[in-house]
């Protein structure tokens, strides 16, 4: 049995809500009919992304809204009309005045599914969300979100893993941004994303190399192979404020291998059918069948260098 899906790169426009919806409708119906029954979208893609830490707090709260607001409204009302999951990452404006970077399935029956970013960063007056997500859905298999750099703690793929999720939803905005690690992504200049077309290899260079897929190959092939889980990874393309999204839109199996992925510096979407009858035997689930958890005590200690949570969240800029 297979399953189609979708993973979307495009370059949103800060604070443009109507024109990112517009492309998020666009794109969704561009995957439609394509067949694909799920289009993930990348994070915080509905409100814009890397202008958001340069916000005082009435300009933060007037672009964010309850999840029964206009934007994941007009999303749900796609997905009924398309017969299909769109997932789409926003701010939200919480039941309890909290401001969160969260991001919503909303499924071809009307359900919406909510994860909200839980290691929040961009913003001293945004919370980190604290449950994880995962969901079944009508196509036999059970989907988990994790947003960014909830995806760079191993731990939260195996927790989302095993709570049944067989497909990892994995929205981002990453690639090109200046990691505080010695040896890890740095700062893509802007002045290639600009001249792209006149030296279109200069971008490819980079999309590519070691601030783009070079980096992303570090880690998401063992988010997927470690857990037994398709993932479905969805990133931001372009110019983002003084930094460059790589885009790299890709679609991994539960062994890690890319079965669909782009490296086009432009908005993009990439489609693969995902085989269902990998999961069953794959090394990632074998591995979870066969763990022990009377030994993984230590895994629930307090954090060695003695940071708090919200210290630790501040102490640097992740590493994106």
């Amino acid at each position: 049995m297979t399953l189609r899906v979708s993973s979307v790169q495009f370059q949103h426009r800060a604070g443009d809500k109507a024109y990112n919806l517009e492309r998020i409708d666009q794109l969704s119906r561009s995957a439609a009919r394509a067949g694909s029954r799920l289009v993930a979208f990348p994070e915080m893609c509905i409100c814009g992304y890397w202008h958001v830490p340069k916000l005082d707090e009435g300009a933060l709260r007037l672009l964010a809204e309850p999840l029964a607001g206009p934007a994941i409204s007009f999303v749900a009302r796609l997905a009924r009309e398309l017969g299909m999951a769109i997932g789409a990452g926003f701010l939200e404006l919480g039941d309890d005045s909290g401001l969160y970077n969260s991001y919503a399935v909303c499924m071809p029956d009307g359900r919406i599914h909510r994860h909200r970013k839980l290691h929040a960063w961009e913003h001293r007056l945004m919370s980190s969300g604290d449950t994880y997500t995962v969901f079944d859905t009508p196509w036999g298999i059970r989907a988990g979100i994790l947003i960014c750099w909830d995806n760079n703690i191993i731990e939260n793929a195996r927790a989302t893993a095993l709570l049944g999720a067989e497909m990892l939803i994995a929205p981002h905005q990453a690639g090109g941004g200046q990691s505080a690690s010695p040896h890890a992504m740095k700062r893509i200049p802007v002045e290639k994303w600009i001249r792209r077309l006149e030296d279109p290899e200069a971008m490819e260079a980079e999309i590519r190399g070691p601030n783009g897929r070079e980096w992303f190959m570090r880690w998401l092939p063992s988010r997927a192979h470690d857990n037994g889980m398709f993932l479905v990874f969805s990133n931001g393309i372009g110019q983002d404020e003084d930094e460059v999204r790589t885009g790299n839109a890709m679609i991994l199996d539960p062994y890690g291998r890319i079965v669909a992925e782009t490296w086009e510096a432009a908005d993009a979407i990439v489609t693969a059918d995902l085989d269902l009858d990998l999961l069953n035997k794959c090394t990632g689930q074998r591995w979870l069948r066969g763990r022990r958890p009377e030994l993984y005590g230590a895994l629930t200690e307090p954090n060695p260098n003695g940071l708090s949570a919200m210290d630790a969240r501040f102490s640097e800029a992740p590493t994106r």
